[in-house]
C-alpha cells in the first residue's frame, strides 16, 4: 500500500501539484491521466521513491514495482531470462546453480566433488526457496504474453530493440508478483495488438495495488476502477472513484453544471447591479443600492472558478529544402547483433515527397533501419546513399537525439544553431515550453515533453525527410492531433514507424516496406490490418 499526505512537487521553480493525500490499497486499480507536463511522470517517480517531494510525507509498505516510461535494463550484457528473474532474485541463484554444476562436471578429485556437490545443494535450496523452475517457467509466459519470442530469452538485453528493451522491464515488473503495488508509466508503449490484449487481462486479476498512465483509453477503459485526473492549471488532482467511462460522463456533466451555474448567478449578478445602479442616485435608496451590489459580487465570488483552457502545443514539421529527385537511397543494407541478423539485404529509394510505411514485428528490424539511415549505426554491409541536396531530420523512438544532461533550450540550439535566444525561445514557447521550462535538464521531462522538444529541433531544421520512430508516443490526445495534423500536412518525404493506425491514415503512405524479409510493395487497405500487429 502507498500513502500520501500533503504532498506537493515541483519541476524547478514551477509547482506542478499542492496538498496531495490519497493511498493506493490493493484492489485499486487508479488511472493517472492529465495533459503533458501536468505532473503525471514526477508523481509517479515520487511514489516509486525516485524523487523527493518538496513537502509531505510518501509512505510505502509492501513491495513496489516500477516500470519508469524510459526504463533500460542496468546492465546490457545480462539476458533476457536473467533480467526477468532478477525480479525475485531468481537471477543471481540461478547462476550460483550453473556454477556448481560446472564444478561439477569439472572435478577430478572427490574433495573438490564433494564440495561442488554441496554448493549445488545451497544453491537449489536458494533457487527452489524462490520458485525454482516453475518461476523460471512463469517468467517465459510472462515475456511470451507481452510477445517476447523464445529465441531472445537467451541473449543480451543489449542486442535487443528498444521495443523489445521495453517488453523485457514490463515482463520484469510484472513477473515480480501479485501481491504488491505496480507503477506503470506508459505499459502500452511498443505493444502489439495481441500483446496489449494480454496485459489487460493481466492487469484486470492483479490482486495488488496499481496506479497506471496511459493514454491508451481501451486499457484505461478496460482496467482501472478510480480515475485521478491531474489538473495542471490548479496544481491539483480531481478524484474520480469511478471506472473510465463514468469519469468521462460525470467530468463532462461536472462542466455542463459549472457553466450553467455560473451563467446563471453572472445573469442574476447583472440584474441586481442593474438594479443596484437605478437606486444609487437617490439618497433614500443609496444604501440599499450598495447592498445590492454587494451581493451580486458575492454571489460570483462563491462560484467555482472557471476552468482555464488547457495550452495546446502548435506542433509544426519543418519546410523542405530543395533537393533532387532521390534524396535519401539505401543498397543491400545488412544489421546483425550477436547471431541474431535484423537486417537483410534492404534496398530502399527515397523520392522526393514520398510517404513510406515501415512495418514487422518488434526486433524485426525498424528503429535498427532509421538508425542506420540516420547515420547514428553503421550497417555491417550494404551503404546508405545520400542523393543531391539531402537534409535529415531523425525523430529517435526513445530520444536519442536529446542530450539529458543539457536543458531544453540548448538542445533546440543543438539541433537549429543559427536560432537567435529570441526565435529559439519563441519556437519552444509555441510547443509550450515557456519561463523557466527553457532552463530544465532534459533528462528530467516526461517522455510526452521529450516527443515536444525532439519534435521542436525538427521545425527549422530544413528537413526534406524525415525519418520518424513512432512520433506519437507519449503525447496526450490534443498533442497527439497537433502531431498528426502535421504529418499529415508536411510535404517532404517521411519513413515512418509507427504501431499507431491513425498515424498511418495521417500519413496516407504510398508505399511499405516489410521487415525482416524487406519486401517493399505500393500501399493498399490491405496492409493497414498490420499496423497495429506490427
Amino acid at each position: 500500500m502507498i500513502t500520501v499526505r500533503g504532498v506537493e512537487l515541483r519541476a524547478g521553480a514551477r509547482l506542478l501539484l499542492s496538498d496531495l493525500s490519497f493511498t493506493v490499497s490493493p484492489g485499486d486499480r487508479i488511472g493517472l491521466v492529465g495533459r503533458n507536463g501536468a505532473g503525471k511522470t514526477t508523481l509517479m517517480t515520487a511514489l516509486a521513491g525516485h524523487a523527493t517531494p518538496v513537502a509531505g510525507t510518501i509512505t510505502r509498505t509492501g513491495p513496489v514495482g516500477f516500470l519508469a516510461q524510459d526504463s533500460r535494463a542496468a546492465d546490457p550484457a545480462v539476458t533476457v531470462t536473467d533480467r526477468i528473474l532478477s525480479a525475485r532474485g531468481l537471477d543471481r541463484a540461478l547462476q550460483r546453480l550453473r556454477a556448481a554444476e560446472a564444478a561439477m562436471a569439472k572435478a577430478d578429485v572427490p574433495v573438490a566433488l564433494e564440495r561442488a556437490m554441496n554448493a549445488y545443494a545451497r544453491a537449489e535450496a536458494a533457487f527452489q526457496s524462490g520458485g525454482g523452475y516453475a518461476a523460471e517457467a512463469a517468467a517465459a509466459r510472462v515475456a511470451a504474453g507481452l510477445g517476447l519470442p523464445d529465441r531472445v530469452m537467451g541473449e543480451p538485453v543489449g542486442s535487443l530493440s528498444g521495443g523489445q528493451r521495453r517488453r523485457v522491464e514490463l515482463a520484469r515488473i510484472l513477473f515480480a508478483g501479485h501481491d504488491g503495488t505496480l507503477l506503470l508509466d506508459e505499459p502500452t508503449n511498443h505493444l502489439d495488438a495481441d500483446s496489449l490484449a494480454w496485459l489487460r487481462a493481466f492487469l484486470q486479476g492483479h490482486r495488488g495495488g496499481l496506479v497506471v498512465i496511459s493514454h491508451d483509453t481501451r486499457l484505461l477503459a478496460d482496467v482501472v476502477n478510480r480515475v485521478f485526473h491531474l489538473d495542471a492549471t490548479r496544481a491539483t488532482i480531481d478524484v474520480h472513484n469511478t471506472g473510465w467511462a463514468t469519469h468521462l460522463a460525470q467530468r463532462a456533466a461536472d462542466e455542463r453544471r459549472r457553466s450553467r451555474e455560473r451563467a446563471n448567478a453572472e445573469r442574476k449578478a447583472a440584474a441586481l447591479h442593474a438594479q443596484a445602479d437605478r437606486m444609487k442616485a437617490r439618497s433614500a435608496t443609496a444604501v440599499t443600492a450598495r447592498s445590492m451590489a454587494r451581493r451580486a459580487d458575492r454571489m460570483l465570488a462563491e462560484l467555482e472558478p472557471a476552468r482555464r483552457v488547457e495550452k495546446v502545443a502548435r506542433i509544426r514539421l519543418p519546410e523542405p529544402q530543395a533537393c533532387g529527385r532521390t534524396p535519401l537511397g539505401a543498397i543491400g543494407l545488412t544489421k546483425s547483433y550477436g547471431d541474431h541478423r535484423v537486417l537483410d539485404g534492404v534496398d530502399l529509394a527515397v523520392d522526393r515527397g514520398s510517404r513510406l510505411v515501415v512495418l514487422g514485428l518488434n526486433g524485426a528490424g525498424k528503429t535498427t533501419l532509421l538508425r542506420v539511415l540516420a547515420g547514428t549505426e553503421r550497417p555491417d554491409s550494404g551503404r546508405v546513399v545520400h542523393g543531391h541536396g539531402l537534409r535529415l531530420g531523425y525523430f529517435a523512438q526513445e530520444h536519442d537525439t536529446l542530450a539529458p544532461d543539457r536543458t531544453v533550450r540548448q538542445n533546440l540550439a543543438a539541433a537549429a544553431p543559427h536560432l537567435t535566444d529570441g526565435e529559439a525561445r519563441g519556437v519552444l514557447g509555441s510547443f509550450l515550453f515557456g519561463g523557466s521550462d527553457a532552463d530544465k535538464p532534459a533528462g528530467v521531462l516526461s517522455g510526452g515533453e521529450k516527443t515536444r522538444l525532439a519534435l521542436a529541433g525538427l521545425v527549422h531544421s530544413g528537413a526534406n525527410v524525415l525519418l520518424l520512430d513512432e512520433p506519437t508516443n507519449n503525447l496526450d490526445p490534443a498533442s497527439r492531433d497537433e502531431v498528426l495534423a502535421a504529418v499529415g500536412s508536411y510535404p517532404g518525404a517521411v519513413v515512418m514507424v509507427t504501431h499507431d493506425e491513425d498515424a498511418v491514415d495521417a500519413l496516407r503512405p504510398d508505399r511499405v516496406l516489410l521487415l525482416p524479409d524487406a519486401d517493399e510493395d505500393l500501399w493498399t487497405e490491405d496492409y493497414r490490418d498490420l499496423v497495429a500487429l506490427a
